[in-house]
């Protein structure tokens, strides 16, 4: 079970320490796991984003055959209460290249009015202005003016987005560094892990970042230090202790 207050202490750290901790448990490979540089933060002065997959496939180069994409949005809010915490929505658009926005500000305003935390999709958005004004983190793949003939295809089933397979219900975290998958067996040991790998840091940033002239010497013994600690945090996460 993963609990609110998990949630909030994972959002009280960045994407990039989240990936670094991740590493340090050795359960996924370092170059899996994250969306790469085609998806991009829209709004990087908010906080990290922390909640739960709701996916769902999206067109817009062709009419729908049946129903539109409000009707479907309530598909998919009927969901959310599945999840084991806040939604994160994910896209995967189906044009390639991208037709036509996947959101704007009605769909981000009502996402976010059911719970949802923020939004992510692998073609482009609008409206920008307008979400950016309801603090709603989204991550996009780029821009567009219109919707076209947008709709949603399915509903809850894998999507591929930025390189990364999301799953109905995956861990993600956000923020002006991108998107990341946090594996649900150790989403709950790894804030206590974050603090502890920040705090290592600080053994060589607090030298590097100090006023005066530096010696060497003492930048590697700061940085063997710093080895040391994070590499017997890692033997104490990967033996579960």
């Amino acid at each position: 079970m993963i609990t609110a207050e998990t949630l909030a202490q994972l959002a009280k750290y960045d994407t990039p320490t989240i990936c670094n901790v991740i590493e340090l448990f050795d359960v996924v490979p370092r170059n899996r796991g994250y969306m790469d540089a085609r998806i991009r933060c829209n709004f990087p002065e908010l906080p990290p984003m922390v909640g739960f997959a709701a996916t769902a496939a999206f067109r817009s180069d062709a009419p729908p055959t049946t129903g539109d994409a409000y009707g479907s949005m309530e598909r998919q809010i009927e969901r959310f209460p599945d999840l084991p915490g806040a939604p994160v929505v994910v896209f995967q658009d189906l044009d390639d290249p991208s037709v036509a926005a996947t959101f704007g500000e009605v769909m981000c305003s009502t996402y976010r009015a059911f719970g949802a935390v923020g939004l992510v999709t692998s073609g482009s958005g609008r409206d920008l202005d307008q979400v950016r004004a309801i603090r709603f983190p989204v991550f996009t793949g780029g821009t567009n003016c219109s919707h076209a003939f947008c709709h949603i295809l399915h509903i809850g089933l894998p999507v591929h987005v930025g390189g990364l397979t999301v799953r109905q219900g995956d861990l993600l975290h956000g923020d002006v560094n991108g998107v990341a998958r946090i594996p649900l067996s150790i989403a709950t040991a790894v804030p206590q892990a974050a603090a502890e790998f920040v705090a290592a840091e600080r053994i060589m940033l607090d030298y590097v970042q100090s006023p005066g002239a530096k010696d060497l010497a003492e930048f590697t013994r700061r940085r063997q230090e710093f080895s040391s600690v994070v590499g017997k945090l890692s033997e104490r996460l990967r033996s579960g202790t």
